[in-house]
């Protein structure tokens, strides 16, 4: 129950233990089309979009690289350790990012992004992170932030790894010029592949983006896009996983795996607030793929998951950056479901009631169930 990467079911396991193919070839070509028009569905999308051979952060730096040149003034929130890695991304290709402060635990707001393009008025792209994997918070002024890059005709950048397919993401709808996404999050796969979807005003500044990198040139993928390959040799075992994944997806069908995500994360949350424990983020922000909460007074946090996963099976992450030892993250992404809620939700309770931490032993199970039922 990591904030990735997740489980994996058994059908995506299989998959890739088809045979290597020729990555020029006919089958090949099959296999990339399959992929990448479900990756447009998934984005919901009618632009490009691709399968790469990275991992989260290679998507996110091969972003970065392709709409920035050398002095560029980048506008980036920061409200946890991946906008912060953003922000780096941009500070190492010789950009000037434009931070916006915000307070880790809330996320940022359409009217912030507004201000500082007026003040900055030479700034050349937005970068956001939608769900910040750090913090468990979700940018819920998506929308209106991609109405405010519309209007100034800026090119906006968002990092969607741990929440692509988990929550309602349509990124023509929301005026989203590059967006990213991970392998190992809410499409369920093995790590070891991203995906990214772009726009035609995305292409505009990609092409006068002066030294592209090389293997991240995108310019380069879209050329062999056009003939249904990749342009370096990709990890075909992973694009067979990821076709199987975007098949499962199509079958279940964005709405009811969106419900699904919301529905298990709203019986966390649920569970949480019955054992008077409480979330790190703000209301507003709470995320349905990252749930982060607070670890209780007085528990030692690194003993209470090693006692989840080592006598209950159950296996959650600590904090990152400066919260490290401050809150408990469980992903509710992938294949999540009520079996796999209620689980880490007991696990979690009798892993405190092992450390002397009293909770009252099955309220958040009630709590949870009446969500689900």
């Amino acid at each position: 129950m990591l904030p990735g990467p997740t489980n994996v079911p058994d059908r995506i396991m299989q998959a890739m233990l088809k045979p290597i193919i020729n990555h020029r070839g006919p089958e090949f070509h099959k296999l990339y089309e399959s992929i990448t028009q479900n990756l447009k569905y998934v984005f919901q999308t009618k632009q490009h979009a691709f399968p790469i051979t990275t991992s989260g952060t290679g998507i996110v730096e091969c972003a970065v690289d392709n709409i920035t040149n050398p002095g560029d003034k980048v506008i980036v929130p920061v409200f946890g350790v991946f906008s912060e890695r953003l922000r780096e991304n941009i500070t190492r290709r010789g950009g000037k990012p434009i931070e916006i402060p915000t307070k880790w635990g809330d996320a940022p707001k359409a009217e912030q992004i507004e201000k500082t393009i007026k003040k900055e008025k030479d700034a050349r792209a937005v970068a956001v992170v939608y769900n910040e994997t750090s913090t468990g918070v979700t940018a819920r002024d998506l929308p209106s932030i991609g109405e405010v890059t519309q209007k100034n005709n800026i090119v906006l950048l968002v990092d969607a790894v741990s929440i692509l397919a988990g929550e309602n993401l349509p990124v023509d709808k929301w005026n989203i010029d590059i967006c990213v996404g991970g392998s190992q999050k809410c499409l369920a796969c093995p790590p070891g592949l991203a995906v990214i979807s772009v726009s035609q005003k995305a292409w505009e500044k990609i092409e006068k983006t002066a030294s592209r990198p090389y293997y991240f040139d995108l310019t380069l993928t879209r050329e062999s896009d056009a003939k249904k390959e990749t342009p370096f040799t990709p990890a075909i075992p992973l694009f067979y996983a990821l076709d199987e994944a975007l098949k499962m997806i199509r079958e279940e069908g964005l709405d009811a795996r969106f419900k699904r995500h919301a529905e298990c994360a709203k019986a966390f949350y649920a569970a949480f607030e019955a054992l008077e424990i409480q979330p790190y983020s703000s209301p507003e922000a709470r995320s349905n793929t990252v749930i982060a909460i607070n670890v209780p007074s007085g528990v030692d946090g690194a003993q209470a998951r090693q006692i989840m996963k080592n006598r209950y099976r159950v296996e959650i992450a600590g904090g990152m950056g400066k919260i490290k030892e401050q809150i408990f993250r469980i992903g509710c992404m992938g294949i999540v479901s009520e079996n796999e809620t209620l689980t880490t939700i007991g696990a979690l309770e009798n892993a405190l009631n092992d450390l002397n931490y009293k909770v009252k032993t099955g309220a958040g199970l009630e709590a949870a169930r009446k969500i689900f039922h």
